[in-house]
């Protein structure tokens, strides 16, 4: 690509980002834009005097101008305020649409052909606005969240086995937030199932530590929600589209008719290629995942009806 915007670059999940993108290479240009262009243009400047560490050519640089998100390939919006202790992502959601909404304006307005992934939380949601409010067609407006729960669980399988890194996949769907689903039956060491490796009491107590992912690392952090993760989660999707990859990743998409839901964002099995979102995957889920996913979505559309 020739140019990545990050909308609240300037914030931590933006700028590690913007720092991703900078390092493994994938693009020309990453415009970092945030509402104080100070802080914009001094995470801008951090991250390009890196680039000579990593043999880097990407240009980086820093605005407060919307104006600015012309010509862009893909916006990446990670703007908006976070958590802390004690919010759930839904608290966020009256205070996250507005800016969402900004943002949807001036990226319909400035960068019309563009793609767009949401970061920004309750993710589920915010990528239904920012289809909503851009009109855009829904390969090009996907978010990132199951990408996180999937690195995360997959580290808690790593840490409880004693296995490669290297060697386990792991899939967690649905919206992004307590009512997650974590799928088991889709996660294996090296091909193998995961439940010839762990006991189920265990295999419990990961799936519960993956739904508090978000939530444990804050409340370590005290001053801070979950960054780094984050940031190496959604540059993992840009790779897969900037190289035309066709990889398969868990997605905040929106539905028309997979699952059995129509008009309305969860996060499901997505394979990204230059397109975008360029196909949905539907699993056959058994009744106890087909309960689970239920559960999840009826949160997520919770959230949703309060747009209308």
């Amino acid at each position: 690509m020739d140019k990545i915007a990050v909308v609240g670059g300037a914030g931590r999940v933006g700028e590690s980002a913007a720092l991703y993108l900078m390092q493994q290479n994938l693009c020309r240009e990453v415009a970092v834009i945030d509402i104080a262009e100070g802080p914009a243009k001094g995470a801008a400047l951090d991250i390009a005097e890196s680039a000579p560490v990593f043999g880097s050519d990407t240009r980086v640089w820093g605005s407060s101008d919307y104006a600015d998100l012309k010509d862009s390939d893909l916006i990446i919006v990670t703007a908006g305020l976070p958590r802390k202790p004690g919010m759930s992502r839904s608290d966020l959601l009256d205070k996250n649409i507005a800016i969402m909404d900004q943002i949807a304006d001036a990226a319909a307005e400035h960068a019309p052909n563009a793609m767009m992934i949401v970061v920004a939380n309750p993710v589920d949601v915010m990528t239904y606005r920012a289809w909503q409010r851009t009109g855009w067609p829904r390969n090009r407006v996907f978010g990132q969240a199951g990408v996180l729960d999937s690195s995360r669980m997959a580290w808690f399988l790593a840490e409880a086995t004693g296995r490669s890194m290297a060697d386990i996949d792991a899939m967690v769907l649905g919206g992004h937030g307590d009512q997650m689903v974590p799928m088991m039956r889709y996660t294996t060491v090296n091909g193998i199932p995961v439940e010839n490796f762990l006991d189920q009491a265990k295999i419990d107590e990961i799936i519960e530590r993956t739904r508090k992912g978000g939530a444990e690392v804050l409340g370590l952090r005290e001053n801070s929600s979950a960054y780094l993760a984050p940031g190496a989660s959604t540059v993992e999707m840009v790779e897969s589209v900037v190289n035309d990859r066709g990889r398969v990743l868990p997605c905040v998409a929106i539905l028309d008719g997979e699952y059995g839901h129509s008009n309305c964002a969860m996060g499901v099995p997505s394979i990204l290629n230059r397109n975008g979102l360029d196909k949905i995957v539907e699993l056959d889920l058994n009744e106890r995942e087909r309960g689970e996913f239920e559960t999840s979505l009826a949160a997520v559309e919770e959230d949703l009806a309060r747009l209308k």
